[in-house]
């Protein structure tokens, strides 16, 4: 069983005419995706998907986002409880079976500084899409100091939605399982050559 989350952002700012955009790689082993929800009010509980791929494409003086694609194997959840994993995977919360994919395609962004942006777009839950804003922050762009020595960006990534907005409603109404879900990415990108 698996579900992929995918992620096209595009047309993030207006690209100036000598603009020259250059195209990265997620680096699988320094990146993860992460949520947390809450557990009958008492704390939150954490999951982390780990088998992922993907890329984009950024222009570092423009600041210009396009073509991000991120691919994430649903399958690869992991709420450090298997029976839980199990349960995640069924037709109470991503229903992989009739659901395989989760997307999410943006449809714009803003640049509030160099490092700080926004990208909204549609996600894809269960058949059911909803607007969605992430907030990007730029943590560092440099070139690797060992190994491929590629020019890396670090990248944090943060948002929040709603279970019932795309119709998963179990232990929703009863406070049993949070409707918020926190999500958040943290990311090593590297040029491709």
């Amino acid at each position: 069983m698996r579900a992929i989350l995918t992620t096209v952002l595009t047309g993030a700012l207006a690209l100036p005419a000598a603009a020259e955009m250059a195209r990265y790689e997620l680096d699988p082993t320094h990146t993860a995706v992460y949520f947390t929800v809450d557990h009958i009010g008492y704390a939150k509980t954490l999951g982390i998907f780990t088998g992922l791929s993907g890329s984009f494409s950024y222009d570092t003086e423009a600041n210009e986002l396009a073509d991000v694609v991120v691919t994430i194997d649903a399958a690869s959840v992991n709420t450090f409880n298997e029976a839980r994993d199990g349960h995640v995977r069924n037709a109470d919360f991503l229903h992989v079976s009739e659901h395989p994919e989760i997307t999410f395609v943006a449809s714009g962004g803003t640049a509030e500084s160099d490092t700080q942006g926004t990208v909204t777009g549609d996600l894809t839950i269960l058949g059911q899409t909803q607007p969605v804003t992430l907030n990007v922050t730029l943590n560092k762009a440099a070139p690797y100091p060992f190994g491929h020595q590629r020019e890396v960006l670090g990248l944090s990534i943060d948002t929040a939605i709603a279970r019932s907005d795309f119709g998963m409603m179990y232990a929703v109404e009863n406070g049993l399982v949070g409707d918020i879900v926190d999500i958040k990415i943290e990311t090593e990108a590297m040029k491709m050559e």
